[in-house]
């Protein structure tokens, strides 16, 4: 069934219950909310800003986003952009698109303008969402934009160029729209990219986001008692999807904003959350500010949190052990999935298999999975080779890209680019990365880009872009840079040129060495990574 329904039931079943909440502790309520519990713990909380809706508001603000939507014009199969920080508007407004038989698109908050364009050409979006940290970025495209599709403003301080949301949305029905939907109705496109850093927009059916929520649920069982917590962008698949076991389960999730130790740990305890989603640059500094005595466990109520997870990027082994020891009764799964997968899944641990830490796990609920040499046979166990799932939640397609859909889905086998082997227990472990991708505290960066933007400077001759083992980030990208002969460029140079780049597009690490290039003129990235990652480099971490 259609993953709306959901909502729907959850609104009729658990109407007065609380859904979602969003803490933001950089802004400071006018108001004091408590827990009764916590005041027995300190009793002089620290006040932040604080929203709260129940299931049944929850539906009724997506209904009526989708009353006025389709009373604007929008109808079955047209795309609605989302480029909102993580917010309490966001799920309804998610919602509400799908109720009209609409694609929601999601767009990541780190874009450019040029980038945002790009995605809202490529995916054909009629209608866009944004909120007030994209006025800037939007209002230099706007004029160009607008000329094809409307723009909704989602916040306080709405731009001329652009209709407020807020003042439009109230005005419409609570009740649910008469649209028939179906598992096999488009229901969303995400966008990823491949080694050349172009994004491609992944086509999913309702099927797929319903598989997810299956999915979810079946790893981590999720009950109507648990409360999960919600760091990461809801942009991406993996935060949305870890969020959709609530959805299923109808409990109680928490969007935060903040991701220091401390505004983590005081979240778990004010809002008694048991299921965390951790990346794991945060797992390692909540760990370091323990051990550093920044924080005090004794602090927080913590008893109830029962799962910490982790995805996104590899997950050393050492950081799992050293949980453990802080934290004896949590229960730990890693998972592992693709935009094109619908997010985390298709493969992973399993809370009862903690004693395989450092493999991506067994084939998830649902899924298939299979490891296959370059002719696309399946390899021996302890093999090498690429690996390839199957299930309900495998995309339709690349949305307008036959030639790239051809070569990622075969007789409905989704071939990922990663590279892997399984051991003699049928527990699988990446090795190595088909693609160049390299994945930095959770994000995907593409040194094809970072390389084209260095090679514009006059001092540089050539450039290779590769990802370095990094104890807090898993990787940094560090860039291997050949100078034009008399040249007097320095590390400080490169670094003040990279301030042009967005903040996490940035080398990490300058190194000015020789980039080596086989006969037909490719980089040999295997040979520098090989030279590079078995030394202990110090990353030169770019200030602010």
């Amino acid at each position: 069934m259609p993953i709306t329904e959901l909502l729907e039931r959850n609104a009729k079943d658990f109407g007065d219950d609380v859904a979602l909440v969003e803490v933001n502790p950089e802004i400071k309520e006018k108001r004091r909310v408590t827990w009764k519990e916590y005041e027995l713990i300190e009793p002089n909380p620290v006040c932040h800003y604080r929203r709260e809706i129940t299931w049944k508001v929850f539906d009724e603000k997506a209904n009526r986003f989708a009353n006025m939507l389709l009373q604007r014009g929008v109808k079955k199969g047209d795309k609605i952009g989302i480029l909102l920080m993580n917010c309490l508007e966001w799920l309804p407004i998610y919602f509400g698109i799908l109720k009209t038989g609409a694609l929601a698109v999601p767009l990541n908050f780190r874009y450019t303008s040029d980038e945002i364009k790009y995605c809202l050409d490529l995916a054909e979006v009629d209608i866009l969402m944004f909120g007030p940290e994209f006025i800037g970025r939007i209002e230099e495209i706007a004029e160009e934009i607008s000329k094809n599709r409307l723009l909704f403003y989602v916040g306080a301080g709405c731009p001329s160029f652009a209709e407020h949301y807020d003042g439009l949305v109230c005005n419409y029905s609570g009740t649910s729209p008469d649209i028939k939907l179906s598992d096999e109705d488009d229901a969303a496109i995400y966008f990823s990219s491949g080694t050349t850093g172009f994004p491609k927009a992944i086509l999913h059916n309702h099927e797929s986001l319903m598989h997810s929520a299956k999915v979810e649920q079946n790893h981590h069982g999720q009950t109507k008692d648990d409360v999960f917590l919600c760091i990461p962008p809801l942009y991406h698949t993996g935060a949305k999807m870890h969020w959709f076991g609530s959805l299923y389960s109808g409990s109680k999730a928490v969007i935060l904003k903040g991701v220091s130790p401390k505004t983590i740990l005081q979240t778990v305890s004010d809002e008694l959350c048991t299921i965390v989603w951790l990346l794991v640059p945060w797992a390692q500094d909540i760990l370091d500010a323990i051990d550093r005595g920044d924080v005090n466990l004794s602090d927080y109520r913590l008893s109830q949190w029962r799962l910490m997870h982790i995805g996104a990027q590899p997950v050393p082994p050492s950081l799992i052990a050293r949980w453990k020891k802080v934290f004896p009764n949590h229960q730990y799964d890693t998972n592992y999935g693709l935009s094109e997968s619908i997010g985390p899944g298709c493969v992973h641990l399993g809370v009862e298999n903690i004693h395989k830490v450092g493999a991506i796990g067994v084939p998830g609920y649902g899924w298939e999975v299979k490891i296959v040499d370059e002719d696309g046979e399946t390899v021996e166990r302890g093999e090498v080779g690429e690996l390839c799932v199957k299930g309900p939640g495998v995309m339709k397609c690349y949305y307008r890209d036959e030639k790239a859909t051809a070569e990622t889905l075969k007789d409905g086998w989704l071939f990922t680019g990663d590279m892997a082997e399984e051991d003699e227990d049928g527990f699988i472990y990446l090795v190595d990365r088909k693609k160049d991708v390299i994945i930095s505290g959770g994000e995907n960066l593409y040194p094809v880009q970072i390389e084209d933007f260095l090679r514009s400077h006059p001092d540089i001759k050539d450039v290779a872009v590769i990802g370095l083992p990094d104890k807090r980030l898993g990787e940094i990208a560090a860039a291997i840079i050949s100078l034009k002969e008399g040249s007097t460029c320095t590390e400080n140079d490169i670094n003040e040129f990279c301030q042009k780049l967005p903040r996490y597009k940035r080398p990490h690490k300058i190194i000015f060495a020789d980039v080596p290039r086989n006969p037909t003129g490719k980089i040999e990235k295997p040979k520098l990574r090989k030279i590079y990652c078995g030394e202990s480099l110090v990353s030169t971490q770019i200030k602010n």
